[in-house]
């Protein structure tokens, strides 16, 4: 069976590209071993668990109560007492220089205003300029003391009489899928995702600026090579390069990072090549507009980087974007890919349930690529 003349065209471009990876050593080494060292790197320094909340105590009171109320704090591995201070300049001192996060501050009638049955208030500074972290460390300490408020009530009712007291309701909390609530089991997935969109993107811009600064452009244009069978050729080594980065992400972050993949491998690699087909087809696009190197990785890292980290939901909620900034999020492609990877890594679930995702990656895919033919039909001869 004699094989048509545009899939030999396109193989021989495939081949030809495969070529130049091969020889720019620098290109091929950023491309197979900086996603790992990345997913290594990021995954261990970024995390969104606040622990060991550095905490310095003024207790005015020193009473027996006073203690009991300062041990809740020394039993969780989210408040770390730091020291325990004698004025309210120590106090500012520590805040102030970063050596403690929040400061507790016990009222000098602690002991007796609670022997009376009356409400006390306990001083809590807190710095702000770490909102995220001054947000989670409060709500521990409210938590704390919520506790330890419950159980004042308990001790008092017993002393009044009753052997036991139940709470009107109780709950009882189940989380599913990340039920340590570790951040890494939700940061990881979405490094892996942005990570790849950079790479893919900034590696597939050299393509096309690459032939035009190396005048091996001009040779193409009086060949019979069309626009689609360009775009196509180049486009085949990068996916069999981005699938091998996938592989070594999903790797390290399930040895690594203990993070679990609980849904189908297949599925995972299917979207992850479609994902790859629009990231990878923008970079071209990118290389075929630009026709200078330099330039189209700058434009290559700035249209895939920021967009990618800042509106695809990886760090910051969509829903808490204006409403002008959660339309625009609809372009993103690695907003969908999270969304997926989650849902198969952590849920198990298929994309039959992650359909509309599916469907968002196949099309953002299908007209960048379209874009880039169209493009270099500009160039190329038509027939």
């Amino acid at each position: 069976m004699k094989v048509p003349a545009p899939i030999i065209r396109l193989f021989a471009i495939a081949d030809k590209e495969w070529l130049q990876i091969r020889r720019d050593k620098r290109s091929l080494i950023l491309s197979l071993i900086t996603p790992v060292m990345l997913i290594l790197l990021f995954g261990f320094a970024l995390t969104m668990d606040v622990k060991h909340v550095k905490t310095v105590v003024y207790d005015q009171n020193r009473s027996s109560l006073s203690r009991g109320f300062i041990e809740k704090f020394s039993h969780t591995e989210y408040i770390d007492i730091v020291a325990f201070v004698e004025n309210y300049d120590t106090v500012d001192s520590y805040i102030d220089s970063g050596d403690a996060i929040m400061a507790v501050v016990i009222p000098v009638d602690f002991d007796r205003t609670m022997k009376a049955g009356k409400k006390t208030a306990v001083q809590l500074m807190v710095d702000g300029s770490d909102s995220t972290s001054a947000t989670v460390a409060t709500g521990y300490i409210s938590a704390i003391v919520a506790t330890y408020n419950m159980e004042m009530r308990i001790s008092e009712i017993k002393k009044a009489g009753f052997s036991e007291m139940s709470p009107p309701v109780d709950i009882r909390s189940r989380i599913w899928y990340n039920p340590e609530l570790e951040s890494k089991n939700f940061i990881i997935p979405g490094l892996i995702v942005l990570i790849l969109a950079i790479i893919s993107a900034m590696i597939a811009s050299l393509t096309i600026s690459r032939e035009w600064e190396r005048g091996t452009m001009e040779t193409l244009i009086t060949t019979p090579v069309r626009g689609w069978e360009l775009i196509f050729g180049k486009l085949i080594p990068y996916l069999f390069i981005g699938l091998f980065d996938v592989t070594m992400a999903a790797c390290a972050g399930y040895f690594v990072f203990d993070v679990p993949i609980r849904g189908s491998f297949v599925e995972f690699y299917l979207m992850a090549l479609l994902f790859l087909c629009g990231t990878t087809g923008l970079g071209i696009l990118i290389s075929a507009a630009t026709r200078v190197q330099v330039f189209s990785v700058q434009l290559a890292m700035v249209s895939t980087y920021l967009p990618s980290f800042i509106l695809s939901g990886f760090v910051f909620p969509i829903n808490n974007m204006p409403l002008i900034v959660q339309g625009i999020t609809y372009i993103i492609p690695a907003k969908y890919l999270i969304v997926i990877i989650k849902g198969i890594a952590l849920k198990g679930i298929g994309i039959a349930l992650l359909w509309t995702q599916v469907v968002f990656l196949f099309i953002y895919a299908s007209v960048v690529l379209t874009v880039a033919v169209k493009k270099m039909s500009l160039v190329l001869p038509e027939d």
